[in-house]
């Protein structure tokens, strides 16, 4: 059950974290935006293990938090050019399937089969994942918008290796905090080169910084909340209800920026909301 509600915790996390920095990229770089979520989590994240000290990860666990951080900063980055090109209808499903379905199924090879009841459930996730991501399904559908469809399969990929990576590292460590550092110092120094290499401007426009900083302190809670469930239950049960953060992105900018939520986007709220009753029983 915590496991459960860890992962329901990280997805809504993550939700929070992906509206409040799509706001913050109508302001300022979406590169940017990536980059100060990765240096300024680092320095929440130092700032935590000062008042609260854990012991020293060991050296797998540093390596595969350096992993997961460099998989899925990469991921973040290739997402974000993807989006940048006007692909946001095709990336965000695509990505956040693959996200899905690759730790569910190494969880089943090393873990083993769940419940059908919760088998069920993962039908229900994936389902919830791609209505909820796909939006108007009377805009006209053309095959020229699969042509770069490579591009959010390799992000979705990047993610769930990511999230196979932070099983690991968490597999036996205690120091949840300590993971999360060397996985922010990686991901801080590849998306810091990623922003020079690019020769863009570091400065932060005043207006956007609260946004920012909404963005950091959501992404940093799923980060926490995602490791938390890996520790107390499955990574397939974990990764599915992590997967459906588009839920609440969603149902966010119904109410704040009064976006319309469409007929397959409800139907995958529910689907999102059988899923975690399935996954409790």
């Amino acid at each position: 059950m915590f496991s459960i509600l860890y992962g329901i915790a990280s997805a809504l996390s993550w939700g929070v974290a992906d509206f409040s920095g799509g706001l913050a990229s109508r302001k300022m770089s979406l590169y940017l935006v990536v980059f100060y979520g990765y240096i300024v989590g680092l320095f929440a994240c130092l700032i935590a293990v000062a008042l609260y000290p854990e012991a020293i990860p060991e050296t797998k666990t540093i390596m595969f938090g350096s992993l997961a951080g460099l998989t899925g900063s990469i991921s973040l980055l290739v997402l974000f050019n993807c989006m940048a090109s006007g692909q946001m209808s095709i990336a965000a499903p695509v990505s956040a399937l693959f996200a899905a379905v690759i730790p569910i199924l190494l969880g089943i090879l090393t873990q083993g089969l769940p419940d059908q009841i919760q088998f069920v459930g993962f039908g229900f996730a994936l389902l919830a994942v791609c209505l909820i991501s796909l939006g108007d399904l009377k805009q006209p559908f053309r095959l020229e918008r699969l042509s770069n469809l490579y591009l959010p399969v390799i992000a979705g990929i990047g993610f769930g290796c990511s999230f196979i990576a932070m099983h690991y590292a968490i597999s036996g460590s205690a120091s949840v905090i300590c993971l999360m550092i060397t996985s922010y110092m990686t991901g801080t120094f590849v998306t810091f080169m990623f922003v020079k290499i690019r020769r863009e401007t570091f400065s932060i426009r005043g207006n956007a910084m609260g946004v920012v900083l909404i963005h950091v302190v959501f992404n940093v809670a799923g980060n926490f909340s995602y490791l938390q469930a890996l520790k107390s239950g499955r990574l397939d049960i974990s990764s599915a209800l992590g997967s459906l953060y588009p839920g609440a992105t969603v149902i966010l900018a119904w109410l704040i920026l009064k976006e319309r939520i469409y007929l397959t986007q409800w139907i995958g709220i529910i689907a999102a909301l059988m899923a975690i009753v399935l996954f409790t029983m």
